[in-house]
C-alpha cells in the first residue's frame, strides 16, 4: 500500500462537467444559501413525501446565530441541522479553486466568523445539544449525530483552510478533533464507542493529512477497530438517558445491524443496515487503512466493498433496498418499485471508490467512481440545480404516491427536505470533481476517470486530456515532461470496454495487457496517446438470483445506463417489449434536455384488453410494433411528470 497521495493541479476542459459546475455556482450554491436562511419561496418536504411542521423554512442558519448568542429562540430540525451548513460550505470552499468569487467569500468568511462564535471553548458544537440539551452532550450516541456533524464541519474547514488559507476555519476543526479526543478513547476515563452514523472517522482522516497531528488518526483507528466490539453499549446509554426519551422519534428500537455495531468491523462480511453509514464507515476505514498500513482494517474493506459491489448495488449504482432503514438487506435483492438508492449513498460510494483507489490500482473502483458521477449520483438533482432527489429509483409512477409502501419514491425532484442531506452533498461531489480523475504516487499516475482536463503534477509534468466524454469514445492525451522525470502513466480500461478498444501512442498502433483494469505506459518522454473505447450499446441482464429483473434488460452505451420515461413513450412503461433482433440506433439531440445522446430501439406495445374488467379469461397477448426512446438515467424528470422504467422486458429473455 502507499501513503504518498499527490493531488495535482487540474482544470477541468470537460463541456458536459463544466456544464454543471458554472450550474454549482451561478445556481446551487446561491439557491441553498436562500433556503438554509429562510428566504427561499420554496415547499420543505420529508424524504419520504410526508410533510414537516414547517414547509417553508430550513432554520439552519437560525440555528447557529441562537448558539452563537446573536438570536434567541428554541433549535430547529434535526439534530445534525447544522450539517447542511456545513456541506454547503465545502462545496463553496471547492468552487473557488475553479470560479473565484469575491461576493460568495464574504458571505463565507462571515459564515466561519459565525460558526466560530457558536462554538463552545471546549470546541465542542452541535447547536441542538447547545441550545435545547446541553446536559445530554455524548449521552445518547446511537442517535444523536454529534460526533457525524462534527465531522462534517471538519471536513468543510479543512477544504475551506486549503482554498482560502482561513486560519480560522482550520481552528474551529482541530478545536472539535480535540473536544472529541478529550472524550473517546481507549483510556479508563473516556468513552469507548463511536456515533451511531459514521462520518467522523473519515474526517479526522482528512484532518491528519492536513495537520500532521497524530492524535487524530490514532483517534479514527480506535473508533474503527473499537466498532462493534461492545454491541451494548448503546443499549446502557439508552437506558440511562431514559429509553424513550428520544432525540430522533423512534430510534431507541433500531437494531445494531443498522448502525453497523452487532459485531466487530473486523470482523463483518456482508453490508448491512443504513446504507449512506456503511460507505461513510468504509471511506473512513480505507483512508485510516492507507496511512497505517492496518492489512485487517483494509482486509474488511474489501470484503464490504465485494459484498455491495458484486451482490448489493443497482446497475445505476444505487445502494439500499429499502425505505425501511434506508437499508441494504441481502444478497440480490434489488427491487425496483419500493427501493431506495439514496442520492448521499451514491456520493458516500464515490468516496469510497476514491480511498479505495489510493490504496492499489484496480480500475473496478474507478468504475465504481464513473457509474456514479455518470448515473446513481447525478440523478440526484435537476438540469436547473434546484430541484432534487433523496430517493434514486429504477422505476417510478406519480400514482406512487398513493400507496404508502412506495410513497418514497417520487417522480418529481423536490424543492428541498426536512432531512436535507443530499442537495449539499450532491453539490460539494460535482464541485470537487477534480479530485477524482486522477490517483498519483511517487512512481505512478493513475488516470481512471474520462473528464476533459489540464493537469499539472510534481516536477512538471503536465497532461492534457481532451475528449467529448461521455458522448464520444475517442480520448486523446498530450503528455510533457520537460525534466524526463522517470514516470508510469496507467490509463483504466473501463469494465464495459475491457475486451474491445484501441491505442495509439505517437500515433502508432500498440498493443497492452490490461492488468487489474489499467494499461500502463511509461512516460518519461513527451507523447500522444489516442485511446478509442468501444461504445457499442450493451444490454445487461441480472443474475438470475435478482427475481425483479428476471426477462428484463437494461441498456448502456459507455458509461450511461438509459431508462425510458412517459415524455417520449406514451403508453404505460410495462406494456412495452423489446425485440430480440436489436436494432438500437444513437442520436445526439443538442437541444434535448441540454444537449443528450438517445436511443431508439425496436419494440412492441401490448394491445391493452378491456379496462372495465378486473380480471378475465386468458387472451393471447396481441403485438403491435413500435420504437421504443431512450434518454440518460441522470436526465429523467426533467420534463412532464410521468412513468420511469430502467429494467425492460425482453423478448425471449
Amino acid at each position: 500500500m502507499s501513503t504518498s497521495i499527490h493531488q495535482p493541479d487540474v482544470k477541468i476542459t470537460s463541456e458536459f462537467w463544466q456544464q454543471y459546475r458554472q450550474l454549482i455556482v451561478k445556481e446551487v450554491l446561491p439557491y441553498q444559501w436562500s433556503v438554509m436562511n429562510d428566504e427561499a419561496d420554496v415547499k420543505i418536504t420529508d424524504e419520504k413525501g410526508g410533510t414537516n411542521p414547517d414547509s417553508k423554512n430550513s432554520h439552519a442558519i437560525a440555528n447557529l446565530k441562537i448558539a452563537a448568542g446573536q438570536a434567541t429562540g428554541h433549535h430547529f430540525g434535526f439534530p445534525f441541522q447544522d450539517t447542511d451548513v456545513y456541506k454547503w460550505l465545502e462545496a463553496a470552499a471547492y468552487s473557488f479553486n475553479y470560479h473565484p468569487d469575491n461576493n460568495l467569500k464574504k458571505i463565507t468568511d462571515n459564515l466561519i466568523d459565525l460558526i466560530a462564535s457558536a462554538q463552545d471553548d471546549d470546541g465542542y458544537l452541535v447547536t441542538f445539544f447547545q441550545i435545547d440539551a446541553p446536559k445530554r452532550k455524548f449521552k445518547r450516541l446511537q442517535q444523536s449525530h454529534e460526533l457525524y456533524t462534527m465531522g462534517h464541519y471538519i471536513e468543510a474547514g479543512v477544504a475551506y483552510y486549503q482554498a482560502t488559507g482561513n486560519q480560522k476555519a482550520l481552528t474551529i476543526a482541530t478545536k472539535m478533533a480535540d473536544c472529541i479526543d478529550h472524550h473517546f478513547g481507549a483510556e479508563e476515563t473516556k468513552l469507548h464507542a463511536a456515533d451511531g452514523h459514521p462520518e467522523i472517522e473519515l474526517a479526522l482522516a482528512k484532518l491528519f493529512d492536513v495537520t500532521n497531528e497524530k492524535r487524530y488518526l490514532n483517534l479514527a483507528h480506535y473508533f474503527l477497530v473499537n466498532r462493534g466490539v461492545n454491541p451494548e453499549f448503546y443499549d446502557h446509554q439508552l437506558k440511562a438517558d431514559g429509553w424513550d426519551n428520544d432525540i430522533i422519534p423512534g430510534m431507541h428500537g433500531v437494531t445494531h445491524r443498522y448502525f453497523q455495531v452487532d459485531q466487530p468491523l473486523l470482523t463483518q462480511a456482508d453490508a448491512k443496515g443504513h446504507a449512506v453509514r456503511v460507505v461513510y464507515l468504509c471511506t473512513g476505514m480505507a483512508h485510516v487503512a492507507r496511512l497505517t498500513g492496518d492489512q485487517e482494517l483494509f482486509a474488511a474493506c474489501k470484503r464490504l466493498w465485494n459484498s455491495i459491489v458484486h451482490k448489493r448495488m443497482y446497475v445505476t449504482g444505487g445502494i439500499g433496498s429499502t425505505n425501511i432503514g434506508e437499508a441494504f438487506t441481502y444478497d440480490y435483492d434489488l427491487p425496483n418499485e419500493t427501493m431506495y438508492a439514496e442520492t448521499c449513498a451514491s456520493v458516500g460510494m464515490t468516496f469510497f471508490a476514491q480511498q479505495m483507489l489510493q490504496n492499489e490500482a484496480n480500475g473496478e473502483y474507478g468504475d465504481i467512481i464513473e457509474k456514479e458521477l455518470f448515473n446513481g449520483a447525478l440523478s440526484g438533482m435537476s438540469l436547473d440545480g434546484k430541484h432534487f432527489f433523496y430517493v434514486n429509483p429504477l422505476t417510478a409512477d406519480p400514482q406512487f404516491q398513493e400507496n404508502p409502501s412506495k410513497s418514497h419514491i417520487m417522480s418529481r425532484r423536490q424543492d428541498w427536505f426536512g432531512c436535507a442531506c443530499c442537495p449539499s452533498n450532491i453539490a460539494r461531489l460535482i464541485s470537487s470533481i477534480d479530485q477524482y480523475i486522477y490517483t498519483t504516487t511517487n512512481a505512478t499516475i493513475l488516470s481512471h476517470q474520462f473528464i476533459a482536463n489540464q493537469a499539472t503534477f510534481d516536477q512538471g509534468i503536465e497532461i492534457k486530456q481532451t475528449n467529448n466524454f461521455p458522448w464520444e469514445n475517442t480520448i486523446h492525451y498530450d503528455i510533457t515532461n520537460p525534466q524526463h522525470i522517470s514516470k508510469k502513466l496507467g490509463i483504466r480500461i473501463p469494465g464495459w470496454s475491457a475486451t474491445t478498444f484501441t491505442l495509439k501512442v505517437n500515433g502508432q498502433p500498440q498493443t497492452l495487457l490490461v492488468k487489474n483494469g489499467f494499461i500502463y505506459l511509461s512516460i518519461t518522454e513527451s507523447l500522444t496517446i489516442d485511446l478509442t473505447l468501444d461504445f457499442h450499446i450493451h444490454e445487461l441482464q441480472a443474475n438470475d438470483a435478482v427475481a425483479e429483473d428476471a426477462g428484463k434488460v437494461a441498456l448502456q452505451r459507455g458509461p450511461l445506463v438509459y431508462c425510458i420515461e412517459q415524455a417520449d413513450n406514451l403508453q404505460n412503461l410495462w406494456h412495452y417489449q423489446l425485440l430480440s433482433d436489436d436494432q438500437t440506433t444513437y442520436r445526439f439531440q443538442p437541444d434535448l434536455l441540454n444537449g443528450i445522446g438517445t436511443l431508439s430501439a425496436t419494440a412492441v406495445v401490448r394491445k391493452t384488453t378491456s379496462q372495465a374488467v378486473l380480471y378475465q379469461n386468458y387472451q393471447p397477448t396481441v403485438w403491435q410494433p413500435t420504437t421504443l426512446t431512450f434518454i440518460p438515467y441522470y436526465a429523467w424528470a426533467n420534463r412532464t411528470d410521468g412513468q420511469m422504467r430502467v429494467w425492460i422486458n425482453k423478448a425471449n429473455a
